[in-house]
């Protein structure tokens, strides 16, 4: 698979709902994407990695694993998706009836939600959407509402055109995540595509994503090294004063921001009160960003 920034992370959530009864985000269903094999290369590359998350570290190869995963791979992972659920769930309580998730790689909420008329559009490169549907098929699992998957480009302007062909109507109120992306696209970039959204948006409806800030920590800092090597580099970070001049540009105002401190009072503090021999802290670096459109 070439998007190894999406299997990985898919690994995080898989992992750290097989290993724990309390979580910082439940997704029941990330581990039914990958197959053994790959669960378990995953496992030894990160485990046998260890010198370069920890030098000196001194522990089995699964306390190495868990060490990785708790410290590196899963606390952004985990923090933006339990961030971004937790927004969804009000704005559908709210009468939101579509979710626009860009960038989807292997998201699990259609296989896990529970609110049937809900319209899921998964927008991805055309080989990650038909992978994507490859497990699912596989694994024999059921979409729990309905689905759309629209195979597109998002740094070219024709994806607007195919969530529109998909059926989505810009007149109804939506979601949608862009979780992870603007780590990838170049600040232009990334504006570029918040105008591209905006116009499609009616009033109220909302955006939710998580953003590198100018100040980061030796996680965020690995994880950039990681995903360097992994061919997707990291190419941004903002001040939250340019985030917030960009979102308005495009139409929208902040509606919620965590910072790190935040983060981990309201995304982590329950999970460490009752793992406190495996707490997680959430990342420095990144903060998450709920925007409502004017």
């Amino acid at each position: 698979m070439d998007n190894m920034t999406a299997l990985v992370s898919c690994f995080a959530r898989a992992y750290h709902y097989k290993n724990n009864s309390t979580w910082v985000f439940r997704d029941s269903m990330a581990g039914s994407l990958l197959s053994k094999e790959e669960y378990y290369a995953v496992s030894l590359n990160m485990s046998k990695g260890i010198e370069y998350f920890a030098p000196g570290f001194e522990g089995t190869d699964n306390e190495a694993l868990r060490f990785i995963v708790d410290s590196q791979l899963a606390p952004s992972v985990l923090a933006r998706s339990a961030f971004c659920e937790r927004a969804l769930r009000n704005e559908i309580e709210l009468g939101c009836g579509q979710y626009v998730i860009f960038a989807s790689g292997y998201d699990t909420f259609a296989l896990r939600s529970e609110i049937e008329d809900m319209h899921v559009y998964e927008l991805d490169l055309p080989d990650m959407v038909s992978d994507k549907k490859r497990r699912v098929h596989e694994s024999e699992l059921e979409e729990k509402c309905e689905v759309s998957y629209v195979p597109c480009d998002l740094s070219e302007s024709k994806w607007a055109d195919d969530l529109l062909k998909a059926g989505f109507d810009p007149a109804a109120k939506s979601f949608g995540s862009l979780l992870g992306i603007s780590y990838y696209l170049k600040k232009e970039d990334f504006t570029r595509l918040l105008e591209r959204i905006a116009p499609l948006w009616s009033e109220g409806s909302a955006l939710c994503f998580d953003y590198p800030v100018i100040e980061e920590g030796t996680d965020s800092a690995k994880n950039r090294e990681l995903a360097a090597a992994a061919g997707e580099e990291m190419k941004a970070k903002y001040s939250c004063e340019e985030m917030e001049a960009i979102l308005s540009e495009s139409g929208f105002l902040i509606y919620e921001r965590l910072d790190k401190e935040a983060a981990g009072n309201q995304l982590f503090r329950k999970y460490n009160e009752a793992c406190p021999e495996d707490k997680m802290n959430a990342p420095m670096g990144v903060e998450y960003c709920l925007a409502v459109k004017k």
